[in-house]
């Protein structure tokens, strides 16, 4: 037991006084004899013993009163089990990420916790409060009580190395308390090497107590007909024993199709039937596991010809007007003596179909083209300069050719993962009749081929630049050359090579992975697009690109939607966005990498931990209680005692 005030136990030497005062109330009785009344000198000898019992019950009770009140003043406590942690700083780690939707034996996982942090948290107890994208910095509960109260579920995924990044960078002069609230989905050995284990790292698992969950991951045209689109609708199911699942289609938030489906296997796809026309809705399916994977917002914009200018001999380009058609293209041929440098900035695609020269004017149009987000399609010629072709490709990338070798050559093999070959082929093709080149360049580059020959050297390549693509081949495919022009693959690889950044497909941007988008509108230099819905509206980052504007939107939208662009009250376009989804199964959480750290069942649990260890044991108002028990039972000794 240790004392605050030690120096006032010297006042315990005050209990002299009482015991003076009692010696000297503690006179000997004189006997005095009276005649022979036995009776009377029983009472008196009564009495006398009495009165001894009673003055020496008064002195302990007084001296025990003293006692307690001057060792009350001296504030004795028992000190605290955890001296050393005493004086931490309390860091709170929140996870607010989606997966934190899971219900609970007490509802959903985030908003428990958060009923459990306003309940339980003392008002007196000063923390510090991290979520996946929020920072309180050296704050109470009382402080962010509102902000705890409309605290939303975050699109960005629970990244514990991050935040604890960020603690490391808050600099303090005391050791740090870390509490993590986490399902701990996500969480694994890398993301928990950089917490230290000296700084009491303190988890607490919230438990999901419904897994199963069904999640639409992708839309997509399968598709295309005279008057209607065929999208396919890709499901995933994480779980068991599934019940049938409603799932609906909506345009405008108008109901225009509706079915149900049993995931009897961890992949589904249901087919829908629209029109063949402008599309701004989405797509949902009612489940009892998480909420925010159930809805998949996509946009359909109006069907447009894609521009496309080929620049070489006519002859060589008619093979480009079958793929070309006018049904979805406006397919220009000229050649180079013919052309107007002006329509380049118009098109959206450009072929080099076997110049023997590029002057040095079309090199410099052609750079400006890419770089504003065209599509360039280079085919070189058997009789052009080396060098004069390494000029123009160098424009665009770590691209080269070297000799020219006279040498037949078979294309063996296709990259289905890029995407000018995705969702091209349902399954990849192994056997098939393979093209060859009698002729080819060399051709080496930094960016992975398309098309390759039975050596593993490039015959396409194409760079990966967000903006324009440029795709090159390593030799002429004119018939004289190569029978390329014959094969299955010539239609789907100029098809997609002029489609790039083409909208024509189905719009459903990712929240948070910043792509690139395009939309065409010709601005002055000093307009603004804006993005709107009914809750939410921002600016993009943008950059006008002639009769196009570049935009990257970062973070925005916070919340899934279905969006429109707007230059001031004109509505140019239709777009969508949705969450990642990263965290739809819920089976995933590893918890075998936190058992090495410390785990609480609660909040209320761990501050009374906290308070248990780390609170010195005042004991000074057990001896005030004391103190007046005695003073109460000397009161009582004087009246009732005879």
């Amino acid at each position: 037991m240790h004392f605050r005030n030690p120096e006032i136990l010297y006042f315990l030497f005050a209990l002299v006084v009482p015991i003076l005062v009692h010696l000297f109330q503690l006179r000997r009785f004189k006997k005095e004899y009276f005649t022979n009344v036995q009776f009377l000198k029983a009472i008196t000898i009564q009495t006398r013993k009495s009165s001894k019992i009673k003055k020496w019950l008064l002195l302990a009770c007084r001296m025990l009163l003293l006692s307690c009140i001057i060792i009350a003043f001296a504030q004795p406590f028992f000190e605290l089990r955890d001296n050393k942690n005493a004086n931490n700083e309390l860091y709170i780690i929140l996870d607010n990420s989606f997966s934190m939707q899971a219900k609970g034996n007490k509802g959903e996982l985030l908003k428990r916790a958060v009923q459990d942090l306003l309940q339980e948290t003392p008002e007196n107890v000063n923390f510090s409060l991290l979520t996946n994208t929020e920072n309180y910095w050296n704050t109470d509960i009382k402080s962010i009580r509102s902000e705890l109260q409309n605290l939303k579920y975050s699109a960005t995924s629970f990244r514990l190395d991050n935040i604890i990044s960020k603690l490391k960078v808050h600099k303090t002069p005391f050791k740090k308390d870390i509490v993590i609230i986490t399902d701990g989905l996500g969480i694994d050995e890398k993301q928990l090497k950089n917490l230290d284990k000296e700084e009491s790292p303190i988890f607490i698992i919230p438990k999901a107590v419904q897994k199963n969950n069904v999640s639409i991951d992708s839309v997509f045209i399968e598709k295309t007909l005279d008057q209607f689109y065929e999208i396919n609708v890709q499901l995933s199911g994480y779980g068991q024993n599934f019940d049938s699942t409603p799932i609906s289609l909506y345009n405008d938030k108008k109901l225009i199709a509706k079915t149900s489906v049993t995931l009897n296997t961890l992949k589904k796809s249901i087919n829908f039937t629209i029109p063949k026309q402008a599309f701004h809705g989405y797509v949902s399916v009612v489940d009892k596991g998480l909420s925010y994977d159930n809805t998949l917002y996509f946009s359909i914009s109006k069907v447009q010809k894609t521009n496309v200018i080929s620049i070489g001999d006519n002859a060589k380009n008619n093979f480009l007007s079958r793929i070309y058609t006018a049904e979805e293209f406006n397919f220009n041929s000229y050649t180079l003596n013919e052309l107007d440098f002006n329509k380049l900035e118009d098109q959206d695609a450009i072929v080099l179909n076997e110049l023997d020269e590029f002057p040095q004017a079309l090199s410099t149009t052609l750079k400006s083209f890419v770089n504003k987000g065209g599509n360039l399609i280079v085919i070189p010629s058997a009789l052009g300069s080396i060098s004069n072709l390494n000029s123009l490709v160098s424009n665009f990338g770590n691209i080269k050719f070297s000799s020219l070798e006279d040498k037949e050559k078979l294309i063996t093999k296709i990259n289905f993962n890029h995407p000018i070959y995705n969702s091209v082929f349902e399954k990849k093709i192994i056997n098939f009749q393979f093209p060859k080149v009698k002729k080819s360049f060399a051709l080496s580059s930094s960016y992975p081929a398309v098309l390759s020959y039975e050596d593993q050297t490039s015959f396409l390549t194409s760079t990966n630049n967000p903006i324009g693509k440029v795709a090159v081949f390593a030799a002429p495919i004119s018939v004289e050359n190569s029978n390329f022009q014959q094969s299955p693959l010539i239609v789907p690889t100029f098809y997609k090579m002029a489609k790039y950044n083409q909208k024509n497909g189905v719009n459903a941007l990712v929240i948070g992975k910043n792509d690139t988008y395009f939309t065409e509108v010709s601005l002055n230099k000093d307009a603004i697009l804006t993005l709107k819905n009914t809750d939410e509206q921002f600016i993009p980052l943008q950059q006008i690109l002639n009769n196009k504007v570049k935009m990257t939107f970062g973070d925005y939208p916070k919340q899934a939607g279905n969006f429109t662009i707007f230059n001031k009250k004109e509505a140019i376009e239709n777009i969508s966005f949705n969450y990642e989804r990263t965290e739809s199964d819920l089976a995933i959480a590893n918890e075998s990498v936190r058992s090495n750290y410390k785990t609480v069942e609660s909040i209320k649990s761990l501050f009374d931990k906290l308070q248990t260890e780390r609170t010195d044991n005042q004991i000074w108002k057990w001896f005030v209680i004391f103190a007046l028990l005695f003073l109460f039972t000397e009161m009582a000794i004087i009246r009732y005692v005879k």
